[in-house]
């Protein structure tokens, strides 16, 4: 007879070893000798087996256990007609199996989709170790530097060893330009990336973009822009000047004809048009001088010096001014301790420049108010803005405003946003403006928003 159910084998197996147990000590007070010494090997033979059926689930568990630890999940465990523990069991054991499998393959699957993406991506990426040895390299950073494999970051030496330099110092976080003269081509590579860590390697992740057509095209557009704001500029002296001198050498030529001399009416236009030709040259003198100071801005003397100070000589240096136009001047620092690393005397000037601005914008305006104020932006870093409540500038307006001799003020000489733009350059920053036009239809009023990041 055979049972399948645990707990009745369990029973039978010890009610057996038992009865035999009864019949080895039967025997034994009969006074045998070889039948004892047979029980007794039964009796071990049984004890034996019961341990080994007893000790199987121990054996699937170990079993299951290894599955997981060498990631071998086409293991099975088959305990049925054992009892419905038993089942429950071997139900869980398999079902941890095959949820395992499904992770396993979901992370299979992700890790494909991931290299493809990787080595498909029209970005250069590489992935190396602090010591230079690299683990990926995809298919455009081959086709960017032409080459086939890259085992270590200095086997690109005899690319550009500044370009390996670069890589092996490179800090997470930050970006940097890299320009690589080839005998034919130019790169100027786009440097950034961050660093991780994979089974206690620390790993260096860095995307390259050659952005040389990009920064070409912006060239291209500023000189644009620029030589037609010195073409305006030019012509608007150049063209009277011409005109008068052609008028002159007419009333020359005719005076000389007439062999007469030239009345007073006459010599008066005469004085008039030289007048004429004298300050139109001295305005393209003061347009040449200040292009000349646009392009003379000195190095900063870096110091570290608290943004609350620095509002506070800029209130102190334009109280009068805001007096006169009766605004009312805010500033705020949060928190307070803020410090920044940077010539105060060239910073002054942006923000001199910046408030001055906001005043003339808010000419003939109700309730006009200047809000200066500083704080760390998400990223961490130290932010002063300037906003006002005027009218607000427009876009196609906006776009132009930090090109050089670009005004819509009639006294205006169009350089200090553009000179504050340098300047904020210079410490590493940047100058951004948003304005937003007064809608009278919907009822908003306008303002614009100048903000330095350090």
């Amino acid at each position: 007879m055979v049972f399948k159910n645990f707990r009745f084998v369990a029973i039978f197996r010890i009610l057996l070893l038992t009865t035999t147990i009864f019949l080895f000590f039967y025997t034994l007070t009969l006074e045998y000798l070889i039948t004892p010494f047979l029980i007794g090997l039964i009796i071990i033979f049984q004890i034996y087996l019961i341990f080994k059926y007893l000790d199987k689930t121990n054996r699937d568990l170990a079993s299951f256990l290894e599955s997981i630890r060498f990631s071998e999940f086409t293991r099975s465990f088959k305990i049925e007609g054992m009892g419905s523990s038993f089942d429950e069991l071997n139900k869980a054991f398999n079902d941890v199996i095959q949820d395992f499998q499904k992770v396993r393959s979901e992370k299979e699957e992700q890790y494909q989709y991931f290299q493809s993406l990787v080595k498909n991506i029209d970005v250069s990426i590489i992935t190396y170790q602090s010591d230079g040895t690299v683990d990926m390299v995809n298919h455009a950073f081959k086709k960017l530097f032409q080459v086939n494999t890259v085992k270590n970051i200095n086997d690109l030496k005899a690319i550009s060893p500044e370009f390996v330099d670069t890589l092996l110092k490179f800090e997470p976080g930050k970006s940097c330009l890299v320009k690589i003269q080839e005998e034919d081509d130019i790169l100027q590579l786009a440097v950034s990336g961050t660093e991780f860590k994979i089974l206690n390697k620390s790993i260096k992740l860095v995307t390259i973009k050659n952005i040389q057509s990009v920064l070409e095209d912006q060239e291209t557009e500023s000189w644009q822009k620029l030589i037609r704001v010195l073409t305006h500029e030019i012509m608007n002296s150049i063209t009277p000047i011409s005109s008068i001198t052609s008028y002159l050498d007419l009333i020359f030529k005719d005076a000389k004809n007439n062999d007469t001399p030239p009345d007073k009416e006459s010599i008066e236009e005469v004085h008039a048009a030289i007048r004429t030709i004298n300050n139109r040259s001295n305005g393209l003198l003061y347009f040449v001088n200040t292009y000349r100071n646009l392009t003379k801005i000195p190095k900063p003397n870096f110091k570290v010096a608290k943004i609350i100070d620095l509002f506070s000589d800029i209130q102190l240096l334009l109280k009068k001014e805001i007096k006169d136009n009766k605004i009312q001047f805010e500033t705020n620092v949060t928190p307070e301790s803020i410090e920044v690393n940077a010539d105060t005397k060239l910073i002054e000037q942006v923000l001199i420049n910046l408030v001055k601005n906001a005043i003339h914008a808010l000419e003939n305006r109700e309730n006009p108010t200047i809000n200066v104020k500083a704080f760390y932006n998400k990223r961490g870093r130290v932010t002063i803005q300037v906003s006002d409540n005027g009218q607000g500038i427009l876009k196609e307006v906006l776009d132009k405003i930090f090109i050089p001799f670009f005004t819509t003020k009639p006294k205006g000489s169009g350089i200090g946003l553009s000179l504050s733009k340098q300047i904020m350059r210079l410490h590493g920053g940047s100058i951004t403006a948003i304005s937003e036009v007064d809608n009278l239809p919907a009822g908003r009023h306008g303002g614009t928003t100048f903000t330095l990041t350090f």
